[in-house]
C-alpha cells in the first residue's frame, strides 16, 4: 500500500512539473509575440490620436547644425524647441496632430539620408535628375481606413523630394482627400500639388493647404493651429 502511495504521489509532481514548465514557455512566447506587435504598430504609425479617418504623412530630414548658432538653424530645416531638435516640417505635423488628432506617420527611407546641408541637397538634386524612387523603410497598415491624407514636405529644388514620390506611388488613394503642406526657402509650394494631382489623379487635392518659410517655422505655432482648425476635421 505504502509502494503505491509513493508511485501514485511521484506521477503528481512529474504532471504538475510538466504543467509549469509548458506555462513559462507559453509567457515567454507571448511576451515575444506582444513585442514584435508593439514594434510593428511603431513602424507603420509612430503616434495615434482619436481622429483615426485622419492620417497625418510628412517627410522630414534635420540637419546635423549646432542648436546654439542661430544662423544656422535658420538656414536649415530644423526647429528647437524646449531644447528639442525637429526638423520643420516633422514639427509642423506634431502640432496639426495635437490641434485636430489623428495617427502621425513619417515617411522613412531603407538607406537614410545625410544630414550635412550641402550633401543633402546634391543628393537630393541627383535623386531628381535620375527620377529615382528610394525604397522606404516603412508603411501605413490598413490605409483604406482613412478617409484624409494630411501630407507635408519640405520643397526640395522645386519638387517632392523622391521618397514621397514612393509613397504617393504606394498607395490608392481614390476618394481620399490630401491636403498638402509644405515648408520651404523661399519657393512656397513651386509645382508640387499638381504632381500630388498628376500621381493620384482619383483623389481629390484640397487647396486648403499651408506654405511656410523654414525661417518662419519657429514661430508659426499659432498659424498653423488656427490652419488645422479650419480644416473642418476635429
Amino acid at each position: 500500500m505504502r509502494k503505491w502511495s509513493a508511485i501514485f504521489f511521484s506521477i503528481l509532481l512529474v504532471l504538475s512539473l510538466s504543467a509549469c514548465g509548458q506555462a513559462d514557455k507559453d509567457n515567454e512566447t507571448g511576451n515575444g509575440n506582444s513585442q514584435v506587435s508593439a514594434e510593428k504598430n511603431k513602424n507603420n504609425t509612430g503616434s495615434t490620436s482619436s481622429n483615426t479617418r485622419v492620417l497625418i504623412a510628412y517627410f522630414t530630414v534635420p540637419e546635423d547644425v549646432k542648436t546654439s548658432d542661430n544662423d544656422a538653424i535658420a538656414g536649415a530645416s530644423i526647429v528647437v524647441k524646449d531644447s528639442e531638435k525637429m526638423g520643420n516640417t516633422e514639427y509642423v505635423a506634431e502640432l496639426v496632430q495635437k490641434t485636430i488628432g489623428g495617427d502621425l506617420f513619417r515617411i522613412e527611407t531603407k538607406d537614410a539620408y545625410p544630414l550635412e546641408h550641402d550633401t543633402l541637397v546634391d543628393q537630393a538634386a541627383e535623386e531628381q535628375e535620375k527620377e529615382l524612387r528610394p525604397e522606404l523603410s516603412n508603411h501605413v497598415e490598413n490605409f483604406e481606413q482613412y478617409d484624409t491624407v494630411i501630407l507635408g514636405f519640405p520643397n526640395w529644388w522645386g519638387d517632392l523630394p523622391m521618397p514621397v514620390y514612393s509613397f504617393l506611388e504606394e498607395y490608392d488613394f481614390a476618394g481620399k482627400t490630401i491636403i498638402p503642406f509644405v515648408t520651404h526657402g523661399g519657393s512656397g509650394f513651386s509645382a508640387t500639388t499638381d504632381t500630388i494631382s498628376q500621381l493620384q489623379p482619383d483623389a481629390q487635392v484640397s487647396d486648403n493647404t499651408l506654405s511656410l518659410s523654414r525661417e518662419d517655422v519657429a514661430d508659426a505655432e499659432d498659424e498653423v493651429k488656427k490652419w488645422a482648425q479650419g480644416l473642418g476635421l476635429q
